[in-house]
């Protein structure tokens, strides 16, 4: 009976190491996919604002580009609570400064406002 227990766990451990290793990932940019760091002169300099539709509404930003980079990032208007919401963007709009992209992954438990937030961020950037 010892054995066909120590059998079943070591089976279940075998399983399962995987999983977690899969969910272990680096937070930030997308390790499953990296991102693509604009090269200067890539994005035309100036400001430009874009919007996007985060978990309470619509989340707005001003990004102004110097040299071809994103030097700056502004929330100009959101609708989501600070203490979630308001904390991923927070979070992300320096991940994106870090990073140069929108490539990012979603801030745990504020979905929706991350996706918002990257979106409005995108529409800033494309709309040169």
């Amino acid at each position: 009976m010892g054995i066909k227990r120590s059998s079943f766990f070591l089976s279940a451990a075998l399983l399962t190491a995987p999983l977690l290793w899969g969910c272990a990932g680096a937070s930030g940019a997308r390790a499953d996919r990296g991102f693509s760091r604009p090269s200067p002169g890539d994005l035309p300099d100036g400001e430009y604002e874009g919007s996007g539709r985060g978990y309470r509404g619509t989340i707005r930003v001003r990004v102004r580009i110097e040299a071809g980079e994103i030097a700056e990032i502004l929330v100009t208007g959101s609708e989501e609570d600070p203490s979630v919401g308001g904390a991923a963007l927070e979070e992300l709009l320096e991940l994106a400064l870090v990073y140069q992209s929108t490539d990012l992954d979603a801030v745990s438990g504020a979905t929706e406002s991350s996706k918002g937030f990257l979106a409005a961020l995108e529409d800033a950037i494309l709309s040169p």
